[in-house]
């Protein structure tokens, strides 16, 4: 090994540890404290009448009567359901994972050596490396830019795909906010991708980046009305816009999917324009404008935009299967219970562990059509998107609407319909 060689490794060897070091600081400096507050000035519930002090606490790590019921108060905390399940922690994983998929998937369907073998176990410490690189690397701020703007617009963006996924019932009882107007509360949030977009790329100061942003207004606001109008004919339907009451249609009926086809369509076609992905990524065009709205990215600036559109490819995906694919329809699969006679505090539901994991198979199966038409489709030209959303996507979403409405004025379906059980 040659000297330059050697000196290269002991740079990234030093650059690890002095990571590792900075992540042990924040913890002592971050963590510490606060798992103290939460152990001395937090009131938990009492267990078995007594009050539960950090000593008790620390005896219930190794005593599993004593353990479940203090998870199963802690797994039914709104901050549980908002930082880890069916929350951000969870988007993050499936977005973690979406990217591991899609390396595979398309490197299978090109025959990409790279993606296809790196990193041992299947790359999975790619994903690992690449995390440590965006985290690593310097984060480059251009001398002209609105730095306020070129600061807070990914943190808004990561915000934002986040409080999309917060919506998004995973099972029964299983949802951040149930709001009565769920659906309309998620275009709403829809709605401000394309500003987030517009100001970063203005606050960048570069001419490519501008581009990018106005390109991506143009297209998200071209798909957004056959959006909104296709998951309108699935209220007419379900006669409601709370998500878990239109998976609760479906469960009392059939998948909409089978009776709304041309909606279905149009909203994954949509949904496709809305991520900004082949063949609609003309925002991202790297052949015409570097990257588009993200060119003056780097580090984990360019890591947080990553992750929120991956996290709204997940909530994206989630949507299409509460609207179409029954939610978390299916039978159960798991055992009515683990540790027969056991008449203690429960955690385990299989209904409820049934229900997760059909709707994250289900999820996974619309993630992965909505990748796959990177690796088969080539990029269209920006006036037959804007031609394909302004007049073909509406009128079918249009004629998909007045389906639902016979549907529902014809019997069949609705309150008293022929095919609701």
């Amino acid at each position: 090994m040659s000297y330059t060689e050697s000196w290269r490794f002991g740079e990234f060897v030093g650059s690890v540890l002095w990571l590792v070091f900075w992540i042990l600081i924040i913890f002592a400096l971050v963590g510490l404290p606060l798992l103290f507050v939460v152990l001395f000035y937090v009131p938990l519930p009492p267990v078995n009448g007594q009050p539960l002090t950090p000593y008790l606490f620390l005896t219930m790590m190794v005593d599993p009567t004593r353990t479940i019921p203090i998870a199963k108060y802690m797994i039914h905390t709104d901050l549980f359901h908002v930082m880890v399940f069916p929350g951000f922690t969870y988007g993050a994983l499936i977005a973690a994972a979406t990217i591991f998929i899609e390396r595979k998937f398309l490197a299978k369907m090109q025959l990409r050596y790279g993606p296809l073998y790196v990193g041992k176990v299947e790359g999975i410490l790619q994903l690992m490396a690449d995390g440590l690189k965006l985290i690593s690397k310097e984060i480059i701020v251009p001398s002209g830019a609105d730095k306020p703007i070129f600061w807070a617009a990914p943190i808004a963006f990561v915000a934002t795909a986040a409080a999309v996924i917060s919506l998004i019932p995973v099972a029964p009882g299983w949802v951040v906010a149930n709001v009565n107007v769920g659906l309309l509360a998620v275009f709403a949030i829809l709605g401000f991708f394309p500003l987030i977009a517009l100001l970063f790329s203005w606050a960048s100061n570069s001419k490519y980046p501008f581009i990018g942003g106005l390109r991506a207004l143009h297209q998200i606001i071209a798909f957004e009305i056959p959006f909104i109008i296709s998951a309108l004919s699935v209220v007419i339907l379900a006669g409601t816009l709370n998500l878990t009451g239109i998976v609760n249609a479906q469960i009392s009926s059939y998948w909409y999917i089978f009776f709304l086809p041309i909606s279905a369509f149009v909203f994954y076609i949509s949904s496709l324009a809305e991520l900004e992905r082949i063949p609609f990524d003309l925002p991202e065009a790297e052949s015409e404008i570097v990257a588009g709205w993200i060119t003056e990215t780097s580090g984990m600036i360019y890591g947080l935009i990553q992750l929120g559109s991956y996290v709204k490819t997940y909530a994206l995906a989630a949507l299409f299967v509460v609207l179409f694919l029954g939610g978390w329809a299916g039978p159960v699969i798991f055992p009515s219970e683990i540790i027969p006679g056991y008449t203690g505090d429960k955690i385990y539901n299989p209904l409820t562990l049934s229900a997760i994991v059909w709707f994250t198979i289900k999820t996974f199966g619309m993630i992965m059509l909505m990748l796959l038409p990177r690796g088969i489709s080539p990029r269209i030209r920006i006036d037959i998107l804007l031609h394909t959303g302004w007049y073909k996507l509406i009128v079918l979403s249009f004629i998909n609407m007045f389906i639902a409405l016979a549907l529902i004025y014809g019997g069949i379906l609705g309150p008293g319909g022929l095919l609701v059980r």
